[in-house]
This record gives structure tokens, sequence and C-alpha cells, in this order.
């Protein structure tokens, strides 16, 4: 007979349901730590520290009980990074190469629908050592060129490390100490809190020229070891000085190549050069950098700031040395007209005055000039056409062109041109007409389009139509419903305050319901009339689907129950002329309107039959679409939920195979129809095939009842995959599967007895001290200590099948029976052992003939005396 055939065979013959009490309970949970860390420690607070050393690897095992069985996550405190999805919801919180900043306060949290959450937590250090770091100063007011004789020099170690760092000094070979030398003094300022360490040189004397090291420690914490840095200190020694070998400001065209260096006029030790860009975190990306030199190909304005060179050798501070760049360049030419300013028209008018200015951003600043024409010819200063320019120092550079005593030849179009004084650099032309039809602008919205309705997702266009001459820029934001601008704006699309449009239009795309509200269109001073600004108001209502819930639900029901079903509306726009229609699959079940009051709309069933199975829709809908509920109405029984605290789930009663305890409960077993039986399907983990039982239920589940089916005949030391469906009238439910795992360490339990009374041994609970002492026979019990960690308490009793998971020790001449004194063979000794347990079973008594020792052994056991 091959295998498979055989264990399918044994399985069916020994699979059978046994019901145990409700066995729900909240969560527990401890964490801990991997063995891999430095230390686990309780401080004066009793909080638990885990240490572990930076680039090591962080683990985390949160240990829990409860059923059913919790999930788990985990989070820290503070933390702005998420942790790594793949650990979240993982019992074991696993960090490879662990980094400072990634210590912290780590929480486990175990939920299971019982009670109320678990959370426990661990604070995890994380320990380092850096490099130390050697610098030199002299005392303040005696900073010279060079440290030479009778100059007080101090010597700053610094290293930065968790846990504090401790500093070891030498001179040469020689180690230094407080009060070893009458010229050194050791010591930590106050405010540094141990993270630095000052070596101070009195009144330098010869031999203090001399190579010092600094020694940094953490006394081997975590394996880490001692770091060491060292400084010559000689009569050359000096802080860093720079010089820029450039003209500063550099001003150069667009498109060039530049070259910036920076050379070390004096420091000693030799000092480092580099280049950095105040207010940037980077240099540009198409620089070079070679020691002290900066190159910049291709420069661009963008390119344009301030740079600067710093060097640093520890003596002293660095050195800092900074240029400036200027690309050349014109941009944003704008003008304006300003009518008589002396008599507050807004309208240019013969015999009156009238202003044209024009504004040009210039780099660099003192090289732009203007230049004006009338009608494409010069035009020079006079007592009727005043040209002025402001100072050269103001950015944006200003032209003024007065025209005083306005006459019909003064009409034409005037051009101010804006140039760089050294050329290369293309110019800024802008054209301003003064006629007769120069006027100032007005603003209207074109008729039906100062309130729009769209709905979400569309684009729409935002039109405000400018008359006058010439057109300025129209400028758009958004005010606060009733016309009163907001003191906090709200955004633009785009997220700025305002939008600039040359055209009068501003346009919306994939309009979101945010967005509605009311716009503002006004003219800017820009390119138009210098006048009080014109404006309009449009009101933009975007319409949006019913919003409602549940969007999408399941819902379980036995045949013959009565339920009813409810969707919500959350909101909507219209939230008039609200419709709802309530459909079984493609089958109309109800119509109907919602009145002004009504937020919900319900669906009755009175009597659930098979026909009633399937998704219930309701679309509630109004001009701009519908919102649905979805309730997806089964029978399907829930999942079963695997106990993982079975006492000795797993006992070998064979050389090459072994049993496997499984237990579970059903989650709301009242859910759906009684449960008439559960197919229990498993494989060995790797292999294809799979073998199947179906289980019959004899009557109703409670909650939290605990049933529990041996497996048998399982093959050492293979795991197994074990999925477990229950069935009720409807069909097949929610399937649940675990692992079986076999482990080779698991201990034997060796129930031993010898010639003394015999002791009761009561079915609920095994503890020490229940004891019935009888004549002529020893009873003996299991040692109580559970395999399981989670294990709170165990129960059995001996009436059961497995018995408690005993099993005859074959090394001993004697065997235990299960019976009681009155139902025995009469040829062992009368009179002996009770007549019954302590519940009034004739069958839940273990009994021994007192002639020798015998033993009973049970799988995970330690053997016990009695």
């Amino acid at each position: 007979m091959g295998l498979g055939v055989r264990l399918l065979w044994l399985l069916i013959g020994v699979l059978r349901a046994v019901r145990g009490q409700g066995v729900y309970a909240p969560p527990t949970v401890h964490i801990l730590p991997s063995a891999q860390g430095c230390a686990v420690e309780e401080e004066r607070d009793a909080e638990r520290v885990y240490t572990v050393r930076e680039g090591d690897t962080l683990e985390l095992q949160c240990l829990f009980t409860g059923h059913p069985r919790p999930q788990i996550r985990w989070t820290k405190a503070g933390a702005t990074d998420h942790l790594n999805d793949l650990y979240l919801h993982n019992e074991t919180l696993r960090i490879e190469n662990i980094s400072r900043h990634q210590g912290g306060r780590y929480y486990c949290k175990a939920e299971n629908r019982h009670g109320v959450p678990a959370i426990r937590s661990i604070r995890v250090e994380v320990y380092f050592l850096d490099d130390p770091v050697i610098t030199v100063h002299q005392s303040v007011g005696e900073a010279k060129e060079q440290f030479y004789f009778e100059r007080t020099v101090f010597l700053r170690c610094v290293a930065n490390s968790n846990p504090p760092v401790h500093y070891t000094w030498r001179r040469g070979r020689e180690a230094l100490t407080q009060g070893s030398d009458a010229g050194v003094e050791i010591y930590e300022p106050f405010f540094t809190q141990g993270e630095t360490k000052i070596l101070k040189l009195k009144n330098l004397r010869p031999q203090d020229y001399a190579t010092y090291t600094c020694i940094s420690s953490v006394r081997s914490v975590c394996g880490i070891e001692d770091k060491s840095t060292h400084f010559s200190l000689s009569n050359q020694t000096a802080p860093p000085s720079i010089k820029l070998l450039l003209e500063d400001p550099l001003v150069v065209n667009p498109g060039e190549t530049i070259t910036l260096v920076c050379v070390a006029s004096g420091g000693d030790p030799l000092p480092s050069l580099k280049w950095v860009r105040p207010g940037e975190e980077e240099l540009p990306k198409r620089s070079i950098v070679k020691r002290g030199t900066l190159t910049l190909t291709a420069v661009t304005l963008d390119d344009g700031g301030t740079y600067t060179c710093v060097a640093s050798n520890n003596v002293g501070n660095p050195a800092k040395r900074s240029t400036s760049i200027l690309v050349r360049g014109l941009r944003k030419g704008r003008f304006w007209i300003t009518p008589d300013p002396y008599h507050n028209d807004d309208n240019i008018q013969i015999g009156r005055e009238v202003k044209i200015s024009c504004q040009v951003e210039a780099t660099p600043p003192e090289e732009l000039q203007f230049s004006w024409l009338k009608n494409g010819r010069p035009l020079r200063s006079s007592e009727r056409m005043v040209i002025t320019h402001t100072d050269t120092d103001v950015s944006p550079g200003t032209t003024n062109l007065d025209i005083i005593d306005l006459k019909f030849t003064d009409f034409g179009t005037y051009t101010c041109v804006a140039s760089l004084r050294n050329g290369g650099i293309p110019e800024i032309s802008i054209d301003v007409n003064i006629s007769s039809t120069t006027v100032p602008p007005e603003l209207t919205v074109p008729r039906g389009r100062s309130h729009l309705v769209v709905q979400e997702g569309d684009t729409v266009d935002l039109q405000c139509l400018v008359s006058g001459k010439p057109k300025p820029i129209i400028l758009w934001s958004r005010v606060e419903e009733g016309g009163a601008a907001v003191a906090a704006p709200a955004l633009m699309q785009d997220g700025s305050d305002q939008v600039e449009s040359y055209d009068g239009v501003l346009r919306i795309t994939n309009v979101t319901r945010d967005m509605s509200g009311t716009y503002r269109c006004q003219t800017s001073q820009y390119n138009g009339f210098n006048v009080k600004p014109r404006e309009a108001l449009i009101q933009l209502v975007v319409q949006f689907p019913p919003v409602v819930e549940p969007v999408n639900i399941e819902i379980r029901q036995a045949l013959g129950r009565a339920f009813v079903l409810s969707c919500h509306l959350l909101r909507a726009h219209p939230a008039r002329l609200l419709r709802y229609e309530w459909k079984l699959g493609s089958r109309l079940l109800t119509v109907g309107q919602f009145t002004d009051q009504q937020g919900d709309t319900e669906y009755q069933v009175r009597a659930l039959n098979r026909e009633g199975y399937g998704e219930y829709t309701c679309d509630i809908t109004n001009e701009a679409g519908a919102g649905r509920c979805s309730f997806l109405v089964t029978g399907k029984a829930y999942a079963p939920e695997f106990y993982y605290d079975t006492y000795s789930s797993l006992w070998q009663n064979r050389p090459t195979v072994y049993s496997f305890k499984l237990q579970w409960t059903q989650m709301e077993p009242s859910a759906v129809d009684r449960i008439l039986a559960y197919r229990l399907s498993f494989k060995q983990v790797g292999q294809s095939r799979w073998w199947e039982q179906e289980i019959p239920i004899d009557g109703n589940i409670g909650v939290g009842e605990l049933l529990t089916y041996n497996l048998t005949e399982l093959v050492k030391p293979e795991s197994y995959l074990v999925r477990l469906t229950p069935i009720t009238r409807f069909g097949e439910g929610d399937v649940t599967e675990r692992i079986i795992t076999y482990s080779r360490g698991e201990r034997k339990r060796v129930l031993r007895c010898h010639r003394k009374p015999v002791r009761k041994l009561k079915t609920a609970k095994v503890k020490d001290e229940q004891k019935d002492e009888v004549r002529g026979a020893s009873l003996c019990r299991q040692d109580a200590t559970p395999v399981n960690p989670h294990l709170r308490e165990f129960q059995c009793g001996f009436e059961d099948e497995a018995l408690c998971l005993f099993s005859q020790d074959k090394s001993d001449v004697f065997d235990w029976t299960r019976h009681s004194a009155t139902t025995r063979d009469t040829k062992y000794t009368p009179n002996t052992g009770p007549s019954s347990d302590h519940t009034g079973s004739k069958q839940g008594v273990m009994l021994l003939e007192l002639s020798s020792d015998a033993a009973l052994t049970v799988p995970g056991s330690k053997e016990m005396e009695h």
C-alpha cells in the first residue's frame, strides 16, 4: 500500500470532532530582541532599552497571545519616514544596516477584536563612534600669523558617539593626564556635555612642539574599537589664508565658460579648499571642481550669484573669500501710461500732462541705458518732452517720458529701447501708442458667462473682455463667497495667489469641487494705464455626483432572516431633485425621490431566500451623475480561526511519523446558517498533491467554542500546509490556512510512578496540590510545564481519546490502564484505587499496580518522579 493512500486511510480513521470551552482572549504582547544586539537592560524607570551597533541588523520579535490570532503592527515614535512596509505587519521587525538616525522608541501593537489592543514598546539605542577631529586655537587676543613661544594653545578633540566618548591624549608616546605636566591642562567645557576634550598648552615650551594623538573610546561597547587622530604642532603651525585670482565681480555673457581660481596663501598644515554657493545646496550641474579651481561651462542667467571659497586645516577658523558672478542680460520689459497726476484724470487729454514709464531688469544694473524714439526717430529731452532715469543702483531700472501740455502733434508711437552699455546682449524695445484712441481699459464679462456651472472633471474657460488701448495684463485671483477679499486668499489651481493672462482668459482643466467659488479678474498697471484697477467677478459652480456610504460592504446572512440595507448620502451638488434606485443584480427593486430633509434611503428584506443572495445596489443620482452603495449579501461562513496556543500539539508516537492536534474556533458562527461540515485539506510543503477530508459537525457551534482534530501519520520531519473550509447549505465559506512544522528539539514528558500512596489527578487542571490518597495503587500526573510559551494553563482529561497525549513507556514491564477500581479485572489487587474522578466519571482515572516502578511517556515533557 502506497504511503499516500495509507496516510489518507489512517487520517480518515482518526479524525473526530472534540468540543471545548470558549477560548477567545484579548491580545497580550511582549517584545523580544534578537541575540545579535549588544545588551538589553532595565533603566530606573523600568524602560526596556535594546542596544545595537550602527551598521548591524536590528531584529525585534513581537511575541503575542490571544485568540483569534492578533494582527501585528510596528510603529516608531515621532517617525517622519515610514517603516519598511515589508515589516509593518510582521511579527519580526528587521532593519538591516541600521543607522544612528533610526534609533528611538519602537511600538508593537496587537489587536484581535477582543478587548483593547495590546501595546508594548522598547527603546533602541544605536551605538556608534565617528573618527575624532583635532582643531587648534590660540587664546583670544593672542592670534598671530604663527604659533610661537609664550603663547597659549588649545587642542580640541571632538568625536560624535553614542554612548558618550572617553578621550585620551598622548604627546608622542607619553600619555598626558591632568596634573602629569605643569604646562598642560586637560578639561571638558561645561557646555559641551562630554562631547569634546580640550588640551590646554600654557605658554608654549620647546617640548610642546610635538605630535599629539587623541584617542576616542566608548570602552569597546558593542565591540566598537577605539579610534585616534594625530596633529603635529610646530612653530610653523598657522591658520589658513587664501586669495582669489580673479576679478570681483566677474561680469560674463551667457554661454561663456569661466574659471574661478582660489589658492592657499598660508597655513600649516596645508589647507584643503572647496567652493560653495551660499543659499544653494549644490553647485551648478555643469560645474567642474579641481582642488581650488571651479570651472563653469555655458553659464546662464541662473548661474549668477555669489560663490565662496572655503579653506580649512583645523587650525583657527576656516578662511573664506567670496566673489560675485554677474551674467549680463535684460528681461521683464514693461510699460504703463499715467494721465495727468495733478488733475486725477483717467484719460489723456489735450493740454494736459501724460507720462510714459518703461521698466526693465538688467544685469549688471549699472550698464543699463535707455533711449526713446518717436515714430522711429530719436527723441531727446526738451522742455515739453522731459526724459528721466532712475538711479543705476536701483533695480529694476525705470525711465520716464513726461509730455507737458499734450498737443495733437504729440500723437504717435513712442518706443522705449533698453540696452547694456558694452553691448553683446539683444536690446529690448517697447512700443507705446499715444493717440485719440488711447483710452483706459474697461473690463466686462461676456453675456451668460458670469455664472458658470460645470461638472467635475471638465475643462472651463473663465473670460473677461478687455476694452481700451493699450490692453493691459489681466490678473486673476479668488475671493471668498460674498465678494470680500480674504486675508489668506484661496489659491489658484497652480498653487499661486495670482495668475497673469494676456488675453483675459483663465483656463481650468480637470476642474475639481474645491475650485468652486468666486473669481476676480482685474487690470494690472503694466502694459496699460496706471489708474485705479478695473475688475469683474465670475461665479464658478462645480457640480459633482452624490457622495455616499457605504461604497462597498459585505453582509452575511442566514436564510429566512430579515435585515435592512441603508445607503447614506454624505454630500452632493446640486443637492436637490435627488433620486434613488435599488437593484438586486439587474433586477429593479424600488425607486423614489429624496425629500429636502432626507439623508438616506433604506431597503428591507423581510425573509431572505436563496434568490435573495447577491449584490444589492443603491444609486443616488443628481444632474452630475450617480453615487452608488453596494451590498454583497452572502451566506458564506466566515473563516475558521486557528488556535495557536494548543498545549503539546505535536507528539511523537512513532520513529518516522508524528501527530498534530489541530484546533480552531469559528468566527461568528451564528452570522449565517449552521455549519454542516469542514473540508480539511493538507499537503506537504513544497509538494503539489493534496489530501482532503470532509468532517461533519453535529449541532450548532458556540461562540469561542474550541474544535479539535487529530492529524496522524505525518512524515517526520516534513512541514504541512493545512487549509480549513467551513460548509453550510449555502456552500463553501472563507478558507483559512496555516503551516504545521515538526521540531526535532521537542523533549518528552514522562509520567513516572513509584511505590507510594495513590494520588488522584483531577481532570480540569493539573496542579500539585490536587491529591487524594487511597491505598494499594499509585496514580501519577504529568509535568505541567507547557511547551508553548504563550500558554497560560493546560486543560485535558483522561476521558479524551488522546489520553492527554500520554503514551505507554515501552521500557518498563508494567502497563497503565484507564479504568476505575469498580470495573477492572479482579485478578488485580482488590479494593484499591478510586471508584471515580472528581467529576463522577468512572473513565477519568489512570491506575497502576504498585509491585514495581512504571513509566508513562508523553511528548514534550521532562521526567517526573512520584
